[in-house]
């Protein structure tokens, strides 16, 4: 059934109907035509239509031309002596032309054009995906690359701060084996903690810890920070300080405290 319904798509019934085919072609029609009830009905509805346009495209000759053509006809066809000799001379002066030929040619450039088409559509989308494709590649090694480069920075910083002579390492401890590093310098007043090292428990969404500097036994809020996986490879920088005798950290509700909770001290440390 495919088959019939390409043969009908090709165009072949359209120049069968207006006369445009070569001897094989007109019998390989009307074979197909008695074998496939439906082409022979498609035919039937080609003409039908070429028919109706004739009709309603056709021109009506004028009085005055209609009279002369009549007249011609009488005349030529009263006088046969007249009539054999105007035939003779006008088949005498007539110059024979080659029959017409007809072609397939731009029938099948059509074919050939479409096919070509066809396969350049399904290049092009072959090309498209794999171009799809390869952008992803590309934004996920450029992630990876971010997040490598993001950690190597974060260790070289945190390698630093260890090779740095300003700082003071100061490790802070708490019951249950909890514990946590901090790097403070003085000169430059800055205070960082070691996320990696950090041993405290995972903080809820409501709470998080504080860190607290205790200088002249007044406490000084340094900020807080999460002990979430987000935060394992860094070395957060904290508020800055310059004077502190003691470091401690509480759990307080989320934002953070004014005064340290000293119920929930989870670890502290001296200098």
């Amino acid at each position: 059934m495919e088959d019939v319904k390409a043969y009908i798509e090709s165009g072949i019934l359209e120049l069968y109907v207006l006369g445009d085919v070569s001897p094989a072609e007109k019998q390989q029609v009307e074979a197909m035509a008695q074998k496939h009830p439906v082409i022979k009905v498609e035919l039937e509805e080609m003409e039908k239509a070429l028919e109706q346009y004739a009709q309603a495209n056709a021109v009506e000759p004028s009085e005055h031309q209609r009279d002369k053509i009549l007249t011609s006809l009488v005349t030529n066809l009263a006088d046969d002596a007249t009539f054999g000799t105007k035939k003779e001379a006008i088949a005498d002066n007539v110059v024979a032309m080659p029959a017409r030929q007809t072609t397939n040619f731009y029938k099948y450039a059509f074919a050939a054009s479409v096919a070509l088409l066809a396969v350049s559509l399904v290049a092009l989308f072959n090309v498209y995906n794999q171009l799809q494709r390869s952008d992803q590649q590309l934004v996920v090694m450029n992630a990876q690359n971010q997040h490598i480069s993001k950690t190597v920075n974060y260790m070289n910083d945190e390698l630093g701060v260890y090779r740095d002579t300003a700082y003071k390492v100061i490790k802070l401890k708490g019951p249950k084996n909890m514990g946590m590093t901090l790097a403070w310098s003085p000169v430059k007043k800055k205070v960082m903690i070691d996320m990696n090292g950090m041993h405290l428990p995972e903080n809820d969404k409501t709470h998080q810890y504080q860190l607290w500097a205790i200088v002249n036994k007044k406490t000084v809020d340094l900020g807080v920070f999460d002990k979430s996986g987000a935060d394992t490879l860094i070395m957060k920088q904290m508020r800055s300080v310059a004077l502190a005798n003691t470091f401690a950290v509480t759990l307080e509700p989320r934002g953070g405290s004014v005064n340290p909770t000293m119920s929930a001290m989870m670890v502290i440390g001296q200098f």
